[in-house]
């Protein structure tokens, strides 16, 4: 993988290429399975788990209804603390503006927290191009930065690399980026922690600048919050002169109260612990506490196009704990980097589309990467409806339709490659409209299914070479209720050309010749009485 995701393929193509690295299969089914059994227990442990479930999503519901004012809160609160912040509409600028502030400061080094929403505007490469260099701190970002790779999962960035390819990144790669890996090291989980930790510390002590993300923002009190497991974020947020945090607008919330139902249901859901081992809080700056110079960088790249699709927003409830990509079977075999964004799995399929919009192929295949199971939402803490956005976004690539982009109301154009699935769609809708079109077209289908193929020719190839087509019945559902069930006039409606409206020539199983009796199983509790 390059160290980037421009010019990604379209989800299948990648997903073809990923799904034959048995390495990364095993990987990641091993890593999946471990989590989301220890989550499940996790949750179980809860009586109330779906009444703070329900609170999350009624939180974010009413917070993304009122955006606006809750911004502007938050803002005022930050800057009464001692704080900068600046407004970024998309990617471009954000990263513009970072730049800009470490420039300032007059450093060419920066340590960074994990942070989605740096990877999402690609901060590293536009302070490289800078002559800025970032060094990631999170041990799994770590172990994807010094491999030159791409994050394949939201909480466990390097989720498909295992003991030993991590050991052999660390001896090649970690003395071009500063202290090396000890000699002789081995594959031993605490000897790489105990590598990672002294390449790292030279980095924490002498950094002036750092950067970072955030879990949550509390509105009334301009308080940021990043929970964490290694204690590694603690240090970026606390030692370095300058911070600058990037975040997303969507992860405001009105107060403390509200956050509490949060930090109940992030770490159950992505760590599976009952509270994070670290949980950094702070607010603004204060004199001889920490950094002397606070800037928070409020990004919307999209989210407020987003806000303004009534289905597609619930998307941006999302606290990115991943719980959906650890049940996911196309992710499980997949893995993240055929997604093409930093946020992979089923809240990618519906976020990176929305964020981006779908003009582009690789958008356009994202809502499709998905067998709409249901077990994403499932397992959402805040209840999103993951399904119901992919259904949505299927449609608008299939048939276009009004979209908000860049604050502007416009009409995309559907989708290239979908006309047969159009037409298709309109002929099924007509037929659906004209009861006497479709009821002639089942016994047609009925009387000429030995003729009917097992795969589908052209555009439908693809769909049918990996199953059959479903066999035909005999007789529709309908016709057979009306010979076996219907009134006499509704008999002859059914008996068509070739077809008996004589009860007694049933050759359906379970089928009584008498009027209203049916034997075996379906017998009903009614008919039971009658016959003791």
């Amino acid at each position: 993988m390059s160290g980037t995701y421009l010019g990604m393929p379209a989800f299948p193509r990648a997903a073809a290429a990923s799904t034959r690295d048995t390495q990364l299969r095993a990987n990641l089914t091993h890593a999946t399975h471990t989590i989301r059994d220890k989550r499940a227990k996790a949750v179980a442990e809860l009586d109330d788990w779906a009444q703070l479930r329900a609170a999350g999503a009624a939180v974010k519901d009413r917070t993304l209804r009122h955006l606006d004012h809750y911004l502007e809160r938050l803002e005022a609160a930050v800057t009464a603390a001692g704080g900068q912040v600046h407004w970024a509409v998309d990617a471009d600028e954000a990263n513009r503006i970072v730049t800009r502030l470490v420039r300032e400061t007059g450093e060419t080094e920066v340590v960074k927290v994990k942070s989605m929403a740096t990877q999402e505007i690609g901060l590293n490469e536009a302070l490289a191009a800078a002559g800025i260099r970032a060094y990631e701190t999170d041990l799994a970002e770590l172990i994807v930065q010094l491999g030159h790779d791409l994050p394949s999962h939201i909480l466990v960035p390097a989720i498909h690399r295992n003991r030993s390819e991590i050991r052999d990144i660390f001896r090649r790669e970690m003395g071009s980026w500063g202290r090396p890996a000890p000699e002789g090291l081995t594959d031993s989980p605490a000897e790489l922690a105990e590598a990672a930790r002294l390449h790292l510390r030279e980095k924490f002590l002498t950094a002036k600048v750092g950067i970072s993300g955030a879990n949550f923002m509390v509105a009334e009190t301009g308080t940021l919050v990043v929970v964490e497991s290694e204690g590694n974020g603690r240090m970026c947020l606390t030692l370095p002169e300058t911070l600058i945090s990037v975040v997303g607008i969507e992860k405001v919330v009105p107060s403390w109260q509200d956050l509490e139902v949060f930090l109940q249901l992030l770490p159950r859901s992505s760590t599976a612990e009952r509270m994070n081992p670290y949980t950094s809080m702070w607010t603004g700056t204060t004199d001889g506490d920490g950094p002397r110079a606070f800037h928070l960088v409020l990004l919307d790249n999209g989210r407020t196009d987003t806000l303004a699709d009534t289905v597609g927003r619930q998307a941006l409830r999302c606290i990115r704990c991943s719980a959906c990509l650890n049940v996911c079977p196309v992710y499980e075999r997949a893995g993240g980097h055929a997604y093409g964004s930093p946020y992979p799995g089923p809240i990618g399929a519906i976020l990176t589309p929305q964020l981006r919009g779908m003009e582009g192929s690789l958008e356009a295949s994202l809502p499709y990467a998905s067998s709409l199971c249901g077990a994403c939402y499932e397992v959402c803490p805040v209840a999103i409806d993951i399904p119901e956005v992919l259904v949505h976004l299927r449609e608008r690539v299939v048939e276009g339709g009004p979209v908000t982009r860049d604050g502007v109301r416009t009409v995309l154009k559907p989708a290239k490659g979908h006309a047969a699935e159009r037409a298709a769609m309109r002929a099924a809708a007509w037929a659906f409209d004209h009861p006497g079109a479709l009821r002639s077209g089942m016994r047609l289908a009925a009387r000429t299914r030995r003729l009917h193929p097992r795969r589908l020719p052209g555009p439908g190839r693809a769909w049918s070479r990996t199953r059959d087509l479903p066999a035909v019945p005999a007789e529709s559902f309908r016709d057979w209720w009306q010979r076996t069930r219907g009134t006499a006039a509704e008999r002859g409606i059914a008996s068509g050309p070739g077809m008996s409206s004589e009860r007694g020539g049933s050759s359906e199983p379970g089928v009584s010749s008498e009027p209203g009796m049916s034997s075996g199983r379906g017998t009903s509790s009614e008919q039971r009485g009658d016959a003791e």
